[in-house]
């Protein structure tokens, strides 16, 4: 099975040189790694278009930015993978566990895994407390609305089966689509697994994104496609 990682970014000049070495060392075997750039103003555009634009498989621009989630659209219609991994440009994943997240997959026992910053004994950087107090409260709202009992719904590492992905149509442009997409699984059926990851956590400094509105877009998410759709 050949396996897609679609990486959106925007504004990760410090970092996108770092990630795609890193995915590219990854443990998989021949991976189609599509990035996609959400418009950056920081010199990423610049870095992929030149030095680091031959070393993936594929490169997309938005002329403006859009968010995460239509970064990942983009991303997603262009994959050809079996499998599609969303990898994160900032750091804070490893893709060196891609191995263990693949795993239930690949033995036929999953459609979706998702990896979870909350579950297993991996390295965790200890950074905001209010974040993971946003983020266990909005894994157990999502939780009451799909009836799946998930410990990380706001995870980055999300991987499906790509067929899955071809069966939902993704609205949300920004970080609605992490709940976007665990309600559509769910009234889809998908078997879904969490694996335990390891998180290295950044700052605000160091270039940290999501903020406390975008909490409130994806309590919205949650009601929108959980109870109207």
């Amino acid at each position: 099975m050949r396996v897609s990682i679609v990486i959106p970014c925007y504004n990760e000049a410090r970092s996108i040189r770092d990630i795609i070495a890193t995915v590219r060392a990854a443990p998989v075997e021949n991976p189609e790694i599509i990035v996609v750039d959400d418009a950056s103003t920081d010199g990423t555009r610049d870095l992929l278009r030149n030095e680091l634009g031959s070393l993936v498989s594929t490169v997309v621009f938005h002329e403006r930015n859009q968010g995460k989630g239509a970064a990942l659209r983009s991303g997603f219609q262009k994959a050809t993978g079996d499998i599609v991994i969303v990898q994160d440009a900032d750091l804070e994943y490893d893709p060196n566990e891609y191995p263990k997240l693949l795993r239930p997959i690949l033995q036929g026992k999953a459609d979706v895994v998702f990896g979870s910053r909350f579950a297993g004994g991996e390295a965790h950087r200890v950074v905001y407390f209010w974040h993971m107090v946003g983020n266990r409260f909005l894994t157990l709202v999502s939780n009451m609305l799909t009836n799946i009992n998930l410990t990380d719904m706001e995870t980055c590492y999300k991987v499906f089966r790509r067929e899955v992905l071809q069966k939902i149509t993704l609205e949300e442009d920004r970080f609605g689509f992490e709940p976007e997409i665990t309600a559509k699984l769910a009234k889809l059926g998908c078997v879904i697994y969490e694996v335990g990851i390891s998180y290295y956590g950044r700052t605000y400094a160091e270039g940290k994104k999501i903020r406390a509105r975008d909490g409130f877009r994806a309590l919205y998410a949650m009601l929108k496609y959980n109870l109207f759709r």
